[in-house]
């Protein structure tokens, strides 16, 4: 079992940045790729970026290649999403979540990962 806790959101102009966290709790969290998605009112949730367990291999949705850095801290069962220029199309609800599945091709669909958070609000104004 792992419980996913998100943090960092909130309010910004656009092209400035903000930094979400994802606190996981259980012993076994190196063991999970962790991914970022978002949803966006009335839109499906997407993909975002994830990292493997040993951050060795990591992975970004083309719209946000460039601007978001995704990292972990094995020691600290915390991963982050660090997003750079934001946009107001980046507004919506940022959530964390934990797949055992180390294939990175699998990593864009939601339905691998297992665990999720509650998510953090990210509004983008113009």
């Amino acid at each position: 079992q792992v419980q996913l806790v998100e943090s960092g959101g909130g309010l910004v102009q656009a092209g400035e940045s903000l930094r979400l966290s994802c606190v996981a709790s259980g012993r076994t969290f190196s063991s999970y790729s962790m991914g970022w998605f978002r949803q966006a009112p009335g839109k499906e949730r997407e993909f975002v970026a994830a990292i493997s367990w040993s951050a060795d291999n990591i992975y970004y949705a083309d719209s946000v290649k460039g601007r978001f850095t995704i990292s972990r801290d094995n020691a600290k069962n915390t991963v982050y999403l660090q997003m750079n220029s934001l946009k107001p199309e980046d507004t919506a609800v940022y959530y964390c979540a934990a797949t055992r599945n180390a294939a990175t091709w699998a990593w864009p669909n939601k339905n691998e990962y297992r665990y999720w958070g509650q998510g953090t609000q990210v509004t983008v104004s113009s």
